[in-house]
């Protein structure tokens, strides 16, 4: 900031100040009319700039167009992203990514293989994508073709024409949210720790459930292969002799809550998996699905990184 300015064109001095010294509002050791002399309005130089840091690295320009494609905005709005005007809107904003580079023209064209973000959302564009939110009752075995011919998801879901991945596994005894799509890369991260994306589970134990044991279980259970802790865990409800209690973690060990629950002295009497990510249970029945929204599918991608 440039010192105030005598009539003389010199900083002006402090009242009281000697005008000698760092005081007078000179730099230390130049005295107090350091600027006298100068043309009115110059007072101070700006600071100069270190020369010998290094050169912060250019993110590379990724030339997105395909010129065989369609146009961004037609893309977006089959996607349902909002009317062809409203995307337009958005591309010009510089609200859309495509690959990781920000659009902004609107004459770019794209495939539906290429990735596409708006405000930071995933959004699919391949229509023959398919995500399905599945209630799986008891007893049925989580595969698509059991080797001993017990009921499984394959019962449900046999006759659909895509091949279907489902996201993680849950033992015939326990019941609730299963993910199924023919989309591999998202299967693979929704279900790998390394991506932590939380998995919510509702247990039936017995009760009365003591006040260390959500403490105990944030801290780390020793398994025989290995410690487990939990993300979070709270008690839901509580009646003589039993108590509901909710466990959030991002494990995906075989029976993890089980053998979790069963160390900590609290053995599982029924297990009910309600939420993977952003993605809710909610009023689905047993043996039932529904399709994922394209909000919901987007925040299941940004879940997994993606």
């Amino acid at each position: 900031m440039t010192p105030p300015q005598s009539r003389r064109g010199g900083p002006a001095k402090k009242p009281g100040s000697g005008g000698r010294g760092p005081a007078s509002g000179g730099r230390p050791g130049a005295g107090g009319n350091a600027g006298a002399g100068r043309p009115r309005g110059v007072g101070t130089t700006k600071k100069s700039q270190p020369t010998n840091l290094p050169e912060r690295p250019k993110v590379p320009k990724i030339d997105v167009h395909d010129p065989d494609g369609i146009r961004l905005q037609k893309l977006l709005a089959s996607a349902g992203v909002g009317s062809r005007r409203v995307c337009e809107n958005m591309i010009t904003e510089g609200r859309v990514e495509v690959d990781g580079q920000i659009v902004t023209e609107l004459g770019v064209r794209i495939n539906s293989e290429q990735v596409v973000h708006v405000d930071g959302v995933r959004v699919t564009l391949d229509e023959t994508r398919v995500y399905l939110a599945f209630n799986k009752p008891l007893n049925v075995v989580t595969s698509m073709n059991d080797d001993l011919g017990r009921i499984d998801i394959g019962d449900y879901f046999g006759d659909r024409k895509e091949r279907l991945f489902h996201v993680g596994r849950l033992d015939s005894d326990t019941e609730g949210l299963l993910l199924l799509t023919n989309d591999g890369d998202l299967a693979h991260r929704l279900q790998h720790p390394k991506y932590g994306v939380l998995k919510t589970y509702l247990a039936q134990i017995r009760g009365p459930v003591p006040r260390d044991l959500g403490k105990k279980l944030r801290e780390g259970i020793e398994l025989e292969d290995g410690p487990v802790k939990v993300d979070s865990f709270r008690v839901v409800d509580s009646q003589p002799g039993k108590a509901i209690v909710e466990v959030i973690l991002h494990e995906g060990r075989k029976h993890i809550v089980r053998r979790m629950l069963a160390e900590a002295g609290h053995p599982v009497l029924s297990l009910v998996r309600t939420q993977i990510g952003p993605i809710r249970l909610g009023d689905t029945k047993p043996g039932k699905f529904r399709r994922l929204t394209k909000g919901e599918v987007g925040d299941l991608h940004t879940a997994a990184g993606m």
